[in-house]
């Protein structure tokens, strides 16, 4: 089975040579849909500067998903065109190429990491239920940290394993995101990482190509809002 087969080459520990201090350039991917047309996609591709998290590059491409969607196999569904992109900039050679992808979803994170063969990070903006944690749980354990100094609470289920983190990434907020590994990166250098990512609830790398900003007005631009 391919998800056996990927799940055999997964890596959930550093598997690179650089550290937070020297990383240059983060990436993120997204699929905006049609409201219209619900098979058209747009596929972006974001790289920032880890530094100043400005947008030093950017690719768009205007897909039709012809694979079905089917729960739990969404990866099977969106890695292949997100790859596509990583493909043809690394072609391209050009100096800002991703050191780290962030991923909107865990299993999509894992998938194209394997494939990319690049550190990938999975970020959610909700949890499902999974291992005894639930959405709910989540909360009152981040309410029960509110007096300690950190943000941030393992996601440890009730099998005993840490299956990522739950992030306060803006002050106030009731809202966490979650953070998991995706592919050659380990739980704290992921962490570590989105900290620094953060202007707002949710990473740059994640927002900025996010359906609101620039994949929504992608497809706008091709009569396909």
């Amino acid at each position: 089975m391919i998800q056996e087969s990927l799940k055999k080459q997964l890596i959930t520990e550093n598997g690179f040579n650089w550290s937070c201090e020297t990383l240059k350039y983060v990436g993120g991917v997204d699929l905006s849909f049609s409201k219209n047309h619900p098979s058209i996609a747009c596929a972006s591709l974001l790289v920032l500067d880890f530094q100043t998290l400005d947008v030093v590059y950017e690719d768009f491409a205007i897909v039709d998903l012809t694979v079905p969607y089917v729960p739990g196999f969404l990866a099977f569904r969106e890695a292949p065109v997100l790859l596509e992109l990583i493909e043809k900039m690394k072609k391209s050679a050009i100096s800002s190429f991703p050191q780290v992808l962030m991923v909107d979803g865990f299993g999509l994170a894992c998938h194209l990491g394997v494939l990319a063969d690049l550190p990938t990070i999975g970020i959610g903006k909700s949890l499902h239920h999974v291992d005894g944690l639930t959405q709910t749980r989540v909360k009152q354990l981040l309410q029960a940290n509110e007096d300690s100094s950190s943000d941030i609470i393992p996601l440890i289920g009730d099998s005993g394993s840490t299956l990522g983190a739950a992030m306060r990434s803006s002050e106030g907020s009731s809202k966490p995101i979650f953070i998991s590994v995706g592919h050659r990166i380990s739980l704290a250098s992921a962490i570590e990482i989105v900290k620094v990512s953060c202007k707002y609830r949710v990473p740059e790398p994640i927002r900025q190509p996010n359906a609101d900003i620039r994949s929504k007005s992608h497809l706008r631009k091709h009569g396909l809002s």
